[in-house]
């Protein structure tokens, strides 16, 4: 592989994925423990877990991270390195939907621009995060917004779905959020800027289990249990620097997605009327299957306004949030990525997960 290739796509994209765990996915993770907990009672440990969460979950932070993230694993120079905090938190900031997309692109840049003048003067501490911030933040400011946009236009096409059959509808929805929760943009928040409930909420949940569950099994045998909490929990856009190499990986769940969302939607008409974010959400801290759960006793405004109501749920949707969420996206993609195997469409070590 070409070694620049290898540095933009494969080093870049690992990195920044790790800064995303390091910082939204595992703050998701804390803040919904907090949470849950705060129901038995007011507590002030639980209330920290909470506001810890928040903090790590904060746009701004996130994009600092991934944009650490991506000059770690590109190996700049300090300074360079430092100096990527404020570039991706403005970015992640002005990319909206598109965040983390912006911020692999627009990090990448900066700190090569930033590479160029690093240790060429003596003024380095001066120049270097200089024009290390200012082209970062030039680029932020003209192009962040537009790359949001481009990412939030996957959302145009799943509200066109929700007004399709049931069927039709939990194929498109499921595939197609399933497929930005792996991207590096953000599958949270198209579900929430376009209020996605309801059914079409729920087969949105079933195509992030289907990614998120899907790879967390697919991989055991290169990543055992590590690999299990880190995508089933975390995130299976761990995956994409594997993808790059080897997008032969990825089919398995897609075709898990589209098999899960119809499922959802016509068998077991199961609705997420949580807040619409934890349709994006999948099993990451498990807030897509809280969102569900609580959206049968307790509605969101926004699924209330889309003509939800309370239910009390019965055996059929309770095994059904269990099949579509972890069950089914287990079996089927543990089964489809065997044939894979064997038909060498998929090596042993493609999906390895970089420490």
């Amino acid at each position: 592989m070409n070694k620049y290739a290898k540095r933009y796509f494969i080093d870049a994209m690992s990195g920044m994925a790790q800064g995303l765990f390091s910082s939204l996915l595992i703050g998701t993770i804390i803040k919904t423990i907090g949470q849950q907990l705060l129901r038995l009672g007011e507590n002030v440990v639980f209330k920290f877990l909470v506001d810890a969460g928040s903090f790590a979950c904060d746009a701004h932070v996130v994009g600092a991270a991934m944009a650490i993230g991506i000059g770690y694993a590109m190996q700049v120079p300090a300074l360079v390195l430092f100096s990527l905090a404020a570039v991706g938190s403005a970015t992640n900031v002005l990319g909206g939907a598109g965040g983390p997309l912006a911020v692999l692109i627009i990090a990448i840049i900066a700190a090569e621009l930033g590479n160029l003048v690093s240790k060429k003067t003596k003024v380095d501490i001066i120049v270097t995060p200089l024009v290390t911030i200012l082209s970062g933040m030039l680029i932020a400011v003209l192009c962040a917004k537009y790359i949001g946009l481009a990412a939030s236009s996957l959302g145009t096409l799943v509200v066109w779905a929700t007004k399709l059959h049931p069927f039709v509808m939990g194929i498109i929805v499921s595939v197609v959020i399933g497929i930005a929760l792996t991207l590096p943009i953000s599958s949270a928040a198209i579900c929430a800027a376009f209020g996605l409930t309801g059914l079409a909420g729920g087969a949105a949940v079933a195509g992030c289990c289907a990614n998120m569950v899907g790879f967390a099994v697919l991989s055991f045998r290169e990543n055992r249990w590590g690999g299990i909490l880190s995508q089933g929990l975390g995130t299976s856009m761990l995956q994409m620097p594997n993808i790059v190499k080897n997008p032969f990986i990825w089919l398995p769940a897609i075709i898990t997605s589209a098999i899960t969302g119809p499922l959802a939607t016509c068998l077991f008409k199961m609705e997420m009327n949580g807040a619409a974010v934890s349709s994006g959400m999948g099993t990451c801290g498990l807030v897509g299957q809280i969102g569900v759960i609580t959206g049968w006793f307790a509605p969101s405004e926004i699924a209330i306004k889309n003509g939800a109501s309370a239910i009390t749920p019965n055996f059929m949707d309770w095994l059904g949030l269990v099949l579509i969420c972890f069950v089914l996206p287990a079996v089927l993609t543990w089964a489809i990525g065997l044939l894979f195997r064997k038909v060498g469409l998929i090596k042993e070590g493609d999906l390895l997960l970089e420490q």
